[in-house]
């Protein structure tokens, strides 16, 4: 008896940045969070800076929402894929060692395209700075602790050594005070950047919004009951609670009154 063998097709290679410069963009598996509190944030800032200096790579920004990153990138001595996977690599091992977790936390692969012009490379910057703003997280886009836009504004941004910020503020004057301002200008200026195609994310629920959407999960279910339910049913309110547009999965533990760990693992 014959057999149909289906062939996978190969992916396409990413087409080489003429300058080096990539934006990167990683989500997690499944659109699920990848940073539940400050530990995590830090620990994948200074994953990003170790392998920085081991590998002389440039980086000019950075914004970590709670479920994917945005990086803006010279790369170093390797390609860029590789790295991302060793940066990757080292930041799931940590926690999964934190959660008790096991499996994949990002998407197989990073989406990424080139950054070959100045002008490219500012918008590039902005969009990746606007992010929480334009995500209703935010009033101002420095109010946002986990990105490089306090750096570029000339606040300490952690980790020190990071951030790489002279080359574009080199573009708008090689005046100290003047390149600033201009850049922060040129930073907080309304716009409709689309970059990687990506969509302008939907705006973070409250607890009191969560609250609400959450109840029409549960129906005749309340809420203090849930954490009491038998497994399977608990874990099926648990799955479609997780889906709810605008509620990460620590805030719903936190409503719920139930481990985070419980919710990430359904």
């Amino acid at each position: 008896m014959s057999k149909s063998v289906v062939m996978a097709m190969p992916r396409k290679a990413r087409e080489k940045s003429k300058t080096g410069i990539y934006h990167i963009m990683w989500r997690g598996a499944g659109g699920q969070d990848i940073f539940h509190d400050d530990e995590d944030r830090l620990k994948y800032l200074e994953t990003v800076l170790k392998y920085k200096k081991r590998l002389d790579m440039t980086v000019y920004g950075w914004c970590l929402m709670s479920n994917h990153i945005h990086l803006l990138l010279r790369e170093g001595n390797e390609d860029i894929s590789i790295t991302m996977k060793r940066m990757g690599v080292s930041y799931v091992s940590y926690y999964n060692w934190k959660y008790r977790m096991r499996g994949h936390l990002f998407q197989d692969r990073f989406n990424s395209e080139n950054v070959e012009t100045d002008q490219y490379v500012r918008t590039v910057i902005r969009y990746i700075h606007q992010n929480p703003l334009k995500a209703g997280m935010v009033d101002q886009v420095d109010d946002y602790r986990w990105s490089s836009c306090r750096g570029y504004y000339g606040e300490s941004v952690y980790p020190s050594g990071l951030l790489d910020a002279e080359f574009i503020l080199g573009m708008f004057s090689s005046k100290e005070g003047v390149k600033r301002k201009r850049f922060k200008e040129f930073n907080e200026k309304r716009n409709h950047d689309q970059c990687l195609d990506e969509p302008i994310y939907k705006r973070r629920l409250s607890d009191e919004e969560a609250r609400v959407e959450i109840k029409k999960v549960l129906g005749q279910v309340e809420i203090p009951q849930v954490k009491s339910l038998p497994r399977v049913r608990r874990n099926e309110l648990l799955s479609k609670i997780k889906r709810i547009d605008g509620v990460s999965g620590r805030q719903a533990a936190r409503i719920l009154g139930v481990s985070p760990a419980l919710v990430f693992k359904v």
